[in-house]
Order: structure tokens, then sequence, then C-alpha cells
């Protein structure tokens, strides 16, 4: 099931921003340097690349966190295991 979040994400046209970021030299002249071999068109590509795998993985860790704490809390509230089980494997499949 995807998200909200993620169905946005996926979305070809949405709002974008400009930024300003301050970057020494020597690491956008290795950036030009390795977006080509990471098949690139340039260097701000590879560093909108690199931006969207940190979130993904920041996300990711973040969703784990928040899914231990509600079982733990649910199982505090009394909910059984078998119960917890079963809706999970009902959300997984939707």
């Amino acid at each position: 099931m995807l998200t909200d979040r993620l169905k946005t994400r996926l979305t070809k046209n949405r709002p974008m921003t400009s930024i300003t970021l301050r970057i020494p030299v020597d690491v956008v002249d290795s950036m030009k340097a390795i977006a080509p071999q990471r098949g690139f068109s340039g260097y701000q590509t590879l560093l909108k690349s690199y931006l969207s795998e940190g979130l993904r993985r920041d996300e990711q860790q973040f969703a784990e966190v928040t899914h231990t704490r509600l079982i733990e809390a649910l199982k505090r509230h009394g909910v059984s295991s078998e119960v917890i089980e079963q809706a999970e494997r009902e959300v997984a499949s939707q």
C-alpha cells in the first residue's frame, strides 16, 4: 500500500523550490567526476540522488521505530500478539 507521501513523491509534476547550498569546491569537483560514472548528466542530479537515498533510508528507519513503538503500546493495552500479527498480515496484503 502506497502512503500519501510516497504517492506525492512519485508524481512527476510536483512543486519545486530552489535552495542555495555552500559546498566546498573539491566536493563539487568530485561530484562532477562521479556523476557520469553513475549515469547522471551532471553533479546536481547526483546530489539530488544522494539526498533522495538518504531521505528514503531515514524515513524507513523512523517508520520502523514508530511501528515497533505501536506494537509495544498495543501489547501494553492488552492486545494479543496473535491479533497484532493478523493485523500486520492484513495490512501487508493490501
